[in-house]
């Protein structure tokens, strides 16, 4: 586990071949730049994808959903997807649905929906 910020931890394990990092607290503008390159630096090069899991994300704001694009657009140049596993009925998930990210990056009720889609690519 590492605390990136007295705001937010990002813990990532891995899943057979599928990374999975957890965002725990909130992801805002004073943390983003750093949450990304943690993320980013998780993912092996042969990998499938990563799971970015926001069941225990508290807080979004609009910096937040921009490195979302960001790390999307990054793994897609390493012909890598992301999935975002977040619950269905939280607000974190009502902002990734009205900011279009939705439309970018396939969003799963739960973790092992999206470790299930990504272990299938390979």
């Amino acid at each position: 586990m590492a605390d990136v910020s007295g705001l937010v931890q990002v813990v990532d394990r891995h899943e057979g071949s599928v990374t999975v990092c957890e965002i725990r607290g909130e992801l805002d503008a004073s943390n983003v730049d750093q949450v990304l390159e943690r993320v980013v630096g998780s993912v092996a090069n042969d990998a499938p994808g990563m799971v970015l899991d926001l069941g225990d994300t508290t807080y979004l704001d609009s910096a937040g959903v921009r490195i979302l694009f960001e790390l999307a657009r990054r793994l897609r140049t390493r012909r890598q997807e992301l999935r975002i596993a977040v619950p269905g009925d939280g607000i974190v998930r009502r902002v990734l649905v009205l900011t279009a990210l939705a439309d970018v990056v396939p969003l799963d009720d739960d973790v092992e929906a999206s470790v299930r889609a990504l272990q299938r690519r390979t």
